[in-house]
């Protein structure tokens, strides 16, 4: 059997964070180390699904656990978000050129019909005089 943890690859991450419940615990788990329980009553879900869901993120590495007592905390582990940021950030320069482009499409269009308005309202004060 293959030890999970050596062969991690970031396609993990991507799964986990597919569903927006796992997405929300993330959400949570950024303000600090929460037990199961606490986490489980933030969600209208059950205790054991909200279990199989940090099964998940632990294996994706998205949260670590350690146990107090009979608690078992979880806490957020940024590392395995590096991976999804960097394939994000190729994204982000598509994004910026697209919408750079869309802005200025848009203000010519504005000025556009501003001038067309002007002129509009010219031609109709000609009429009148």
């Amino acid at each position: 059997m293959r030890n999970r943890l050596a062969t991690y690859n970031g396609a993990a991450a991507f799964a986990a964070l597919a569903d927006p419940t796992r997405r929300a615990v993330l959400d949570l788990l950024r303000a600090g180390s929460l037990s199961a329980g606490q986490i489980a009553h933030a969600f209208p879900v059950s205790r054991p699904a909200i279990s199989k869901h940090l099964r998940l993120l632990r294996r994706a590495r998205l949260v670590e656990q350690r146990r107090l007592g009979r608690l078992r905390l979880y806490s957020l582990n940024p590392d395995p978000l590096k991976a999804v940021d960097s394939w994000l950030e190729r994204y982000r320069s598509f994004w910026s050129a697209n919408l750079a482009s869309l802005k200025r499409f848009v203000e010519s269009e504005y000025q556009n019909e501003k001038t067309a308005a002007r002129a509009r309202r010219k031609a109709r004060a000609r009429k009148r005089i």
